[in-house]
């Protein structure tokens, strides 16, 4: 029944984390926060999300892991901002009998303007569900 979750992750980018749970099977996932990997920049995405329940069993909790992608906005100050696709996968651990997740999430961004580069994200963090 709580399908909107707000918490905090660590990585590029560092900031808030928030997921909204569309089905049992796939979500929204958002985050906003800074960008250590040159400047301190204000980076901005959201993706969408599906989560395969069965592929890490578990005696307590649950393990999905998930895949998807979205877009990324990357605020610089003095350069360019970077637009770009987002390409996400990533494990995220569901607490039994708490509304908490703990996840893990890595994967590339085609940065598409002002130029086309590949960058790389990852983050860890934990969001509290509603």
């Amino acid at each position: 029944g709580r399908r909107f979750g707000a918490g905090l992750m660590l990585g590029e980018p560092t900031g808030a984390s928030f997921k909204y749970w569309l089905s049992d099977l796939t979500a929204v996932d958002a985050g906003i926060g800074w960008s250590f990997n040159d400047h301190e920049d204000f980076h901005i995405h959201a993706d969408y999300l599906y989560h395969l329940f069965d592929l890490v069993p578990l005696d307590h909790g649950r393990l999905p892991v998930y895949f998807g992608g979205g877009l990324r906005v990357k605020f610089r100050d003095h350069r360019d901002d970077l637009v770009g696709f987002r390409a996400v996968a990533g494990l995220d651990y569901l607490f039994e009998h708490q509304p908490v997740d703990v996840f893990l999430e890595a994967g590339p961004v085609f940065d598409v303007a002002p130029d086309f580069e590949v960058r790389f994200t990852a983050a860890i963090g934990a969001r509290y569900s509603f």
